[in-house]
């Protein structure tokens, strides 16, 4: 018996009132920040995705978070195949190390996500939600600060060349 209609569905079909549903969308959780303005498209694409699925799977999150870094690692000119060599090599390059402990941290809760370890998700999702604003500091730290350096730089640039001049002087070696 298919019971009382209780509604229509989103493709028009009635929805009964003894089926059983589960909703998708448009659960969230507000206290998961936005991605950096920054943030390339392609690391975009996971951090959004990860956000979504957190209230049904932090695992799943945390391993799209990690997976986010290895991409950003790319995108920062590294080979994407190894995320820990390619944090050795932005180490190398002169990485701050609070951006080198930031990505660590989303490697390893992130493959700990998928692996049996010592780290369990299931029981701290708190773990999995701070990963979110660990990847917005790196994306901030290595991509937006030189947004902000250049913007700055062609700001500069519009002062008057007497002003400039004046401060080539004042700044000088003596």
């Amino acid at each position: 018996e298919q019971g009382e209609i209780i509604g229509i569905d989103i493709n028009g079909e009635p929805i009964y009132d003894n089926e059983e549903k589960t909703v998708l969308f448009p659960i969230t959780d507000l206290t998961i920040p936005a991605h950096h303005p920054n943030m390339p498209y392609e690391v975009v694409k996971d951090f959004d995705e990860a956000k979504k699925v957190f209230p049904f799977s932090a695992r799943s999150s945390a391993a799209l978070l990690r997976l986010a870094i290895q991409k950003l690692c790319k995108h920062l000119g590294e080979s994407g195949k190894d995320v820990n060599t390619d944090i050795q090599e932005l180490v190398k390059k002169g990485l701050p190390l609070h951006i080198q402990q930031a990505l660590d941290i989303v490697r390893v809760i992130g493959n700990q996500a998928v692996h049996p370890g010592e780290i369990n998700i299931r029981d701290n999702p708190e773990i999995a939600k701070k990963l979110f604003s660990l990847v917005n500091e790196i994306v901030d730290d290595r991509i937006g600060k030189s947004h902000q350096q250049a913007e700055i730089g062609k700001i500069y640039q519009t002062l008057p060349e007497k002003k400039l001049e004046e401060i080539r002087k004042r700044d000088k070696p003596k």
